[in-house]
C-alpha cells in the first residue's frame, strides 16, 4: 500500500466492512517512547490454549487492562483486567477521540519475533456486542495484517501495520471478515499491539 499522505486516514474499500487505517497516528519519537514504556511496565503473561484437544503455549505474550468487573474470554481463556495505567489511559483517550467510542478494555499482545502470531479469528465474542468497534494500535516492528471474507474467500486484503499506526474496525466487519497476524521466517523485532474494545 503506497502511503502518499502519511497523516491522512486510508479507508479500505471492502464489502461488508468498515475499516480505516491511520498510518502515522503517532510519530516515530512518540511511538518509540510508548513502546519502551509498555515493554518495561506491562506484566506480560503467556497463557495456554487448547487446539483440537491439545494444549499449546500461546504464540505471543498478553495482558488485559480495563474497567472493574469486565473480564474478557477467548479461546477458552478468561482474563481478568488490571486497573488502567497512566500511559494506557493516555492512549485510550487519544484513540477514543478518533473512534468516537468509550472503550472499557484493552488487550495487549507482545510479539517477540516472527514465530509469534495470531491465527485467523474475528473479534466477535458475545460480550463485545452486535457490531463491535475494535481499535488496534501498533508499536515496534511492522507486521503484516491479513483480512479475508467469510463467505467469499477470494476477497482478501493485506496491510502492513506500522509502528505508531491505528487500525479501526467498525460496523459488520467482525461478522463478515476474519483477520490474522501470520508467522514469518524473516528476522523481525518486537511488536506491541493494543486492541481497544467495549465489553458490554
Amino acid at each position: 500500500m503506497d502511503n502518499l499522505f502519511p497523516g491522512e486516514p486510508i479507508a479500505l474499500n471492502l464489502p461488508d466492512a468498515d475499516v480505516t487505517y491511520y498510518p502515522k497516528f503517532y510519530d516515530t519519537t512518540q511511538s518509540d517512547a510508548m513502546f519502551n514504556e509498555l515493554f518495561e511496565a506491562i506484566p506480560w503473561q503467556q497463557d495456554d490454549i487448547r487446539i483440537f484437544g491439545k494444549t499449546h503455549a500461546q504464540p505471543r505474550l498478553t495482558a488485559l487492562f480495563g474497567n472493574d468487573g469486565k473480564p474478557y474470554s477467548y479461546s477458552n481463556i478468561i482474563m481478568q483486567p488490571q486497573p488502567w495505567s497512566s500511559i494506557l489511559l493516555k492512549i485510550k483517550n487519544q484513540v477514543e477521540n478518533i473512534a468516537q467510542t468509550h472503550f472499557t478494555t484493552v488487550l495487549l499482545n507482545l510479539y517477540r519475533n516472527g514465530k509469534d502470531s495470531n491465527g485467523w479469528h474475528a473479534d466477535n465474542e458475545k460480550e463485545l456486542g452486535k457490531n463491535p468497534v475494535i481499535a488496534s494500535v501498533s508499536f515496534g516492528a511492522s507486521r503484516i495484517f491479513h483480512l479475508k471474507h467469510n463467505l467469499q474467500p477470494q476477497l482478501k486484503q493485506s496491510i502492513i501495520l506500522e509502528s505508531g499506526s491505528l487500525l479501526l474496525m467498525r460496523g459488520g466487519t467482525q461478522h463478515f471478515w476474519k483477520h490474522q497476524i501470520p508467522k514469518t521466517a524473516k528476522p523481525i523485532g518486537y511488536r506491541i499491539n493494543l486492541t481497544f474494545r467495549v465489553i458490554q
